[in-house]
């Protein structure tokens, strides 16, 4: 369901469902939840590239699954839900950037795969829609990743509506960082990666819980907590080769 491959600190995981759109369905992803506890563990990776087999990224949940749950109960409904949920929560934390491929078409559940994304590249082709209410539901579980690229307000009229929008308008709201022709996708992809891999592994880890920590705490406690936090970055190891590395015009040992 969700094939895997390294090359150069760069590890693509690719959703393998084409027939059915690379719907969010358990086996695809528990095979998120494997590719990613390994990516956490790996130190050979440095980037993830999370992308969708055959003509779309994602269709988001699996709408055959959801129907066979109806009679499961309340119990085991949330269980699983909850089980979607660590997927997103899993790509937002990963202690290595991660970056979303778009293609497509990316609806519901699979925008929530982009959004939790640290960055997105997308084909201008790509369309976007959360269709939920339109199903009778709703899109509780990326609600927060989503609202947190493009706010309140915006994420309010997109669940409602339900419309599809295209590349360019999910650029200049913020849920994709970069909008390029499809047949640039891969290069703009690389060069994303490329920068990445500049970056300090620890540091970059760092960076992601800087702002989970900074959104999470109070405002007279930020100062104290950001001049504690690069303090100790400053005199540790990492912190102490990319300076010299700066002065003396060299690469730092990380970089490939």
């Amino acid at each position: 369901m969700v094939t895997r491959e390294l090359e150069r600190g760069v590890l693509t995981l690719m959703l393998n469902r084409p027939e059915v759109g690379n719907a969010l369905a358990p086996e695809l992803i528990d095979g998120m939840e494997e590719a990613l506890a390994f990516a956490a563990g790996e130190s050979a990776v440095r980037v993830v590239v999370v992308t969708g087999a055959g003509k779309h990224f994602s269709a988001g949940a699996d709408l055959n699954y959801m129907k066979a749950m109806r009679g499961a109960g309340h119990e085991a409904n949330v269980a699983d839900a909850k089980r979607t949920q660590r997927l997103f929560t899993g790509l937002a934390e990963l202690p290595k950037p991660v970056v979303a491929r778009v293609h497509g078409a990316a609806r519901g559940g699979g925008v929530g795969l982009l959004a939790a994304a640290d960055v997105v590249v997308a084909s201008n082709a790509a369309t976007f829609a959360f269709t939920e209410v339109r199903l009778g539901i709703i899109p509780a579980m990326i609600g927060p990743f989503v609202i947190a690229r493009v706010g309140s307000s915006r994420a309010r009229r997109l669940f409602l509506t339900a419309e599809t929008f295209d590349a360019e308008q999910a650029e200049a709201w913020g849920l994709v960082d970069h909008a390029v022709p499809a047949e640039d996708l891969d290069a703009a992809v690389a060069r994303v990666c490329a920068d990445l891999v500049a970056g300090g592994p620890g540091a970059l880890a760092e960076a992601k819980k800087l702002v989970r920590a900074i959104d999470a705490t109070p405002a007279d406690r930020i100062a104290d907590l950001t001049a504690e936090w690069i303090a100790g970055l400053r005199a540790g190891d990492e912190g102490q080769e990319g300076m010299a590395a700066f002065l003396e015009k060299r690469r730092a040992r990380w970089v490939p």
